[in-house]
């Protein structure tokens, strides 16, 4: 099902407030249960890199400089071997024209519907912007930056928890400037497959719109790597027009407050969205480029760090599996359940802190309500699993047994 305003309204589909203050809200003078354990925010906590602070000192007189918007020679020629190595893209990734840094992803997906906008030039006063329902709650303020239209799809298990593409019509699509998606997805944790992502790439060169693909978990997978839309567009020729691939350090290394990642893929958009973006982004500071390249070239921290990722979905399969069945998505660091036995999202959240203690985030905060009222994630609860395995087992424990008791 589509999701969108009769009459534009601008900011009709940007929320009031984010999730966390919603949730903060909504157990306000709440006691938990039990010693509180949190395990909603998408928060890594398990070690960064060893290499991490001597590749700062290292480069620490590169504070006193303004880096170049383009970044530097050896962050693009990093990001652009590392995306060869992961993607084997048979070396079409311009890493000069082809490759940007972001003061993290999230500022790169803010930026790009506005991008977009300028780019195509449609001639609308409100063109569209596309986004999946449960959604990251950045994309929305991108369309909102746009002064677009947010057409909200939602993904929902029958679909595979990704937007439904038989649901667009020709004139929506034409309309548009901007698609949004993640793979793997945000909070459920699936994947597009190499024929989902060329079936929308298609779409994107057809009725010409720019896709941004949030690849953010993309080395938080189980066994399989997730195939990128990068490596599906080699395959269907035509390079990467149309493509905008969006990847950082925050889950791949724990960085998340290195704010660094990049933006790679259209060589055209990319270009010409350098410009806007030296008169209006932030840019990334010298040292954090220079982790950022130690990073990129090396593999051993983030095997590490998926291994532990993936004792944490053993554990939850453990508690959670007899009550619930397989609960262990094909990537992320999320679980993403189905909890509607036991009441809506917003009760079984405040029910499990006044009981429990333990603190899960409302599915249907992530998500816009449709017009009749509706919310696809108003069954499900977001279950991060970023805290210490001792932790985690304590926490999967607690809500099995409370799960197990009022079912």
């Amino acid at each position: 099902m589509i999701v969108s305003q009769k009459a534009y309204r601008r900011g009709a589909s940007l929320p009031h407030s984010n999730p966390f203050q919603r949730l903060a809200a909504l157990l306000d003078g709440e006691t938990p249960g039990r010693d509180p354990i949190v395990m909603t925010i998408g928060e890594p906590q398990h070690a960064i890199p060893a290499f991490t602070a001597d590749v700062l000192m290292e480069n620490i007189d590169g504070f006193r400089r303004y880096p170049p918007i383009t970044g530097t020679p050896e962050f693009r020629t990093a990001v652009a071997s590392w995306l060869e190595r992961r993607y084997t893209l048979g070396g079409m990734i311009d890493a000069e024209h082809g490759v940007l840094p972001l003061n993290g992803s999230r500022e790169g997906l803010s930026f790009g519907a506005i991008a977009a906008r300028d780019q195509l030039d449609k001639g609308l006063d409100h063109p569209v912007v596309i986004l999946p329902n449960p959604f990251y709650q950045t994309y929305a303020a991108a369309a909102h930056v746009a002064d677009a239209e947010a057409v909200l799809l939602d993904a929902v298990a029958a679909n595979g928890f990704l937007p439904d593409l038989d649901s667009l019509d020709a004139d929506l699509l034409e309309r548009t400037v901007a698609f949004y998606i993640a793979s793997p997805t945000n909070p459920e944790g699936y994947v597009a497959d190499i024929a989902y992502w060329q079936r929308l790439i298609g779409l994107a060169r057809k009725h010409r719109f720019f896709i941004f693909a949030d690849e953010c978990y993309s080395e938080i997978y189980r066994e399989t790597p997730p195939p990128g839309i990068l490596e599906a567009a080699k395959v269907m020729g035509g390079g990467f027009s149309n493509v905008i691939v969006l990847n950082s350090l925050s889950k791949r290394s724990n960085l998340a407050g290195l704010r660094c990642g990049f933006a790679a893929g259209d060589p055209d958009f990319l270009t010409k969205w350098a410009r806007f973006r030296g008169l209006a982004a932030p840019q990334v500071p010298l040292p954090a480029q220079a982790v950022a390249v130690r990073a990129y070239q090396d593999e051993d921290h983030v095997i590490d760090n998926r291994r532990l990722y993936n004792e944490k979905f053993k554990a939850a399969e453990r508690h959670l599996n007899p009550i619930l069945g397989p609960v262990t998505p094909e990537a992320g660091f999320f679980l993403w359940l189905d909890t509607g036995r036991w009441g809506d999202s917003v009760t079984v959240t405040r029910d499990l802190w006044r009981t429990t203690g333990v603190k899960v985030l409302p599915g249907s905060y992530l998500a816009s309500d449709q017009p009749d009222g509706s919310n696809p994630a108003r069954n499900y609860i977001r279950v991060g699993l970023v805290a210490p395995l001792e932790k985690t087992e304590i926490a999967l424990e607690r809500m099995a047994t409370w799960l197990g008791e009022n079912a």
